[in-house]
């Protein structure tokens, strides 16, 4: 175990003093704020108990290169340890894997896995991403240094993690570790499971999104149906509200003039919307907005739930008179923004190419240069609005995201789509062939419909959550969940019950 920065609140409360940035990454900067939130209240909850409550930090030297022996660099890589009840050497090891992004304390303290853990007697280790947080290597973020950062290294370290921490912590080498993560995590967890069933016995991917696509317009249609959705507090006049709103925006900037100008001022745009390049930034923002209240609807420190922004965009009929969509659209701007601490809700076009183009890291955290990579590399996930059912602007083309790969890499678009069909062959996208897998999702959630919703086999198993959003079931318990939230989370439990008999009937020896 190396040493390393002790300052992990950094990161957590830095991330909201970064708000220029691309419109696309909006989502991920809701992301944190939700993560941000849950984590505060973890924290104030231990502090309360305690030091002996606060997880344990550690640093791993790991190497830069892990498919090059004769490359002898390496990087610390943080993980935090809860061991408050973890019974005997041989128990469980729940491994929670981290995403584009920081992870901090709350990981391994709240949420699953660590909620699992009183029960089930676990060791709960959360492990950060190589490249994110504060586990990025020397060097910064220059091309040369951002080609050793790939899914596959990430499972190469999860694999170096596990064989490390099991020697360090003294683990018996009959303990089962089951791998949990949410969203391209998730799909980590997956993959983990799928590549080294030999030391990882099972895995709980969230919210994974294992099918890569270059042009994500699914993405739209589940957003679109879900804003009709009585259950969340959705309608079909919502839908249709939400779509008069996005109607008048492109009304308002084919005007041109003074209309166009007062429309910058009142929806948060801060670059002239003169250029046709600056006007898609703002169209993607707004898309982003609506895409992110669906996304996280319902989840403690999220900015605007579906009932919220219906509420908004339908204001007026309560009363009788008539609702003005595109002025709740404005509202839920204002409410966003507010929220995430940013002056603005779209930046120009320039301004975004020069923030990541940056190669240093960014203090925040969020890794906007860092995704953006592995989704030109690896993925693509492209968010696009160009099927004319969809209910928003059908401005921003796929081309325009693309462009990104293109100046700030260098990659083109041959080479990305080539990428995402190599992601697929290589994992065997919503085909994966791993075991003892269990793929959670929310049909709110817009990713579920690249990820597994229905069962593969006894062994790999999935669980569909009415009404819940991303990741929903990895959040910490509230009273205001829904049923079909507990009963999901009881499924879970249940699983992860079934595969801990079934490995102590059949030990796990090897690797260690």
């Amino acid at each position: 175990m190396a040493a390393g920065p002790a300052l992990w609140l950094g990161p957590l409360l830095l991330v909201s003093l970064w708000g220029s940035s691309a419109p696309a990454s909006l989502l991920r900067r809701l992301r944190e704020q939700i993560q941000r939130f849950q984590e505060s209240s973890v924290l104030s909850l231990s502090l309360d108990t305690g030091a002996a409550a606060l997880p344990k930090e550690g640093w791993l030297e790991q190497p830069l290169d892990p498919f090059n022996a004769s490359d002898k660099r390496s990087f610390l890589q943080r993980y935090w340890i809860n061991d408050q009840h973890w019974a005997s050497q041989d128990g469980p090891v729940f491994l929670h894997l981290g995403g584009e992004g920081s992870l901090g304390p709350g990981s391994v303290m709240k949420g699953h896995p660590a909620a699992l853990a009183p029960a089930l007697r676990a060791l709960v280790i959360g492990l950060e991403h190589r490249f994110y947080g504060l586990s990025i290597p020397a060097g910064g973020l220059t091309m040369a240094q951002l080609r050793f950062l790939s899914s596959r290294h990430a499972l190469a370290d999860v694999v170096s993690a596990r064989l490390a921490l099991s020697r360090l912590l003294n683990v018996s080498s009959s303990s089962p570790w089951v791998c949990f993560g949410g969203s391209y995590a998730g799909s980590l967890a997956a993959w983990a499971r799928l590549k080294f069933p030999h030391l990882l016995f099972a895995a709980v991917a969230s919210s994974a999104p294992v099918r890569a696509v270059l042009d994500f317009s699914s993405y739209n249609e589940v957003v679109s149906r879900s804003l009709t959705s009585a259950a969340i507090g959705g309608s079909p006049e919502c839908r249709a509200a939400a779509s008069s709103a996005f109607a008048e925006v492109e009304q308002r900037l084919r005007a041109g003039g003074a209309v166009r100008a007062a429309l910058r001022a009142e929806l948060g745009a801060c670059a002239s919307l003169g250029r046709a390049e600056n006007r898609v930034e703002l169209l993607e923002a707004l898309q982003a907005l609506v895409g992110g209240a669906v996304q996280y609807d319902g989840q403690a420190g999220a900015p605007l739930s579906v009932r919220q922004l219906c509420g908004l965009l339908l204001e007026g009929r309560s009363n009788g008179s008539r609702p003005d969509p595109y002025h709740g659209l404005r509202r839920a701007a204002q409410v966003v923004m507010h929220s995430l601490g940013q002056k603005c809700l779209s930046f120009s076009r320039a301004e975004t190419l020069a923030q990541l183009r940056v190669t240093e890291p960014q203090v925040s955290g969020v890794g906007d240069r860092q995704w953006l990579y592995q989704t030109c590399t690896e993925f693509g996930f492209y968010v696009t609005c160009e099927d004319p059912t969809c209910p928003f602007s059908q401005l921003p083309a796929l081309p325009s995201q693309l462009e990104l790969c293109e100046q700030v890499f260098g990659l083109s678009t041959s080479s990305i789509a080539q990428a995402v069909a190599q992601t697929n062959s290589y994992y065997g996208g919503q085909t994966p062939g791993a075991t003892h897998v269990l793929f959670v999702n929310g049909d709110t959630d817009p990713w579920h419909v690249l990820s597994v919703t229905q069962a593969l086999g006894p062994s790999v198993s999935a669980l569909l959550i009415p009404g819940a959003s991303h990741c929903f079931d990895m959040a910490p318990e509230r009273p205001s969940d829904s049923p079909s939230l507990h009963l999901g989370r009881q499924s879970i439990f249940q699983q992860l019950q079934t595969w801990l008999k079934l490995a102590k009937e059949t030990p796990v020896r090897a690797g260690v």
